[in-house]
């Protein structure tokens, strides 16, 4: 089983940054991939990011490609998710969530992964 705490939310203008981080206290992390999902008031969940259990593979939604960037750092057993250029509709509660089934094609089902973290919040606005 893998518990999952994401930290690091926080509120900033537009154009600012801040870096999330989904910690784990698991002994199985690394076989797992990790999704970054985010849920606003009157919008459904969106998967935001994704790196797989070998980080060989990382996706991005279109609305932040570019502008995010996830990692993870093993040894922490920690994912990171480094976001730049923050709009007012990257407001929400983001949360990551664990998966040892999703791939290319199925990486923002959050249906998907079997164990969340409770949410950070993230609010842009000026």
């Amino acid at each position: 089983e893998v518990q999952l705490q994401a930290s690091g939310g926080g509120s900033v203008q537009p154009g600012g940054s801040l870096r999330l981080s989904c910690t784990s206290s698991g002994r199985t992390f690394s076989t797992y991939a990790i999704g970054w999902f985010r849920e606003s008031p009157g919008k459904e969940r969106e998967g935001v990011s994704y790196i797989s259990s070998s980080a060989g593979s990382r996706y991005y939604a279109a609305s932040v490609k570019g502008r995010f960037t996830i990692s993870t750092d093993d040894a922490k057993k920690t994912v990171y998710l480094e976001m730049n250029s923050l709009k007012p509709d990257d407001t929400g509660v983001y949360s990551c969530a664990a998966s040892d089934v999703v791939g290319r094609s199925s990486w923002f089902l959050g249906s998907l992964y079997d164990f969340w973290g409770q949410g950070t919040k993230v609010t842009v606005s000026s």
